[in-house]
């Protein structure tokens, strides 16, 4: 199955760095702004902290970490995930750059992932003279 037969609909599209990324909408539960984030010792390097969301426990990640992103700037939204695509590591967010748009993706916008050795990347999404990355949350969380 290529991935333009199993990568379409509506994704939401946000910064990292230089690059604009995208996840599928139905990974997304909401975005919130950043509250104060309690560290948690000997955590891996990608994970800030964590934050106390309408009663939850969510662990904050900072996917440039994850994507071996080189800037530093201080996200400000946090991307909130359904906790049941993190399996079984519980309620998760990434802290991001900036959050774009819900946009519509067809098949024909999208190109086949570039080598990618998590399997993270589930394709690159071609608009006008940009590229966007849609990556996946769930194989990010379970790969880390």
């Amino acid at each position: 199955m290529s991935a333009q037969s199993t990568t379409t609909g509506q994704v939401l599209e946000f910064k990292l760095g230089e690059e604009t990324y995208c996840v599928s909408i139905g990974y997304v539960t909401e975005i919130v702004d950043v509250g104060e984030l309690t560290q948690v010792p000997n955590a891996p390097a990608h994970v800030e902290g964590v934050m106390d969301l309408r009663g939850r426990t969510t662990s904050i990640v900072d996917p440039k970490t994850v994507f071996g992103i080189r800037d530093d700037s201080d996200g400000q939204p946090i991307i909130v995930f359904d906790p049941d695509i993190v399996q079984d590591q519980g309620a998760a967010g990434w802290l991001v750059d900036e959050v774009y748009q819900v946009v519509q993706v067809t098949p024909d916008q999208i190109d086949q992932s570039p080598a990618n050795d998590s399997g993270s990347v589930r394709g690159v999404v071609k608009r006008d003279d940009e590229f966007v990355i849609w990556v996946d949350p769930a194989i990010v969380h379970s790969t880390q």
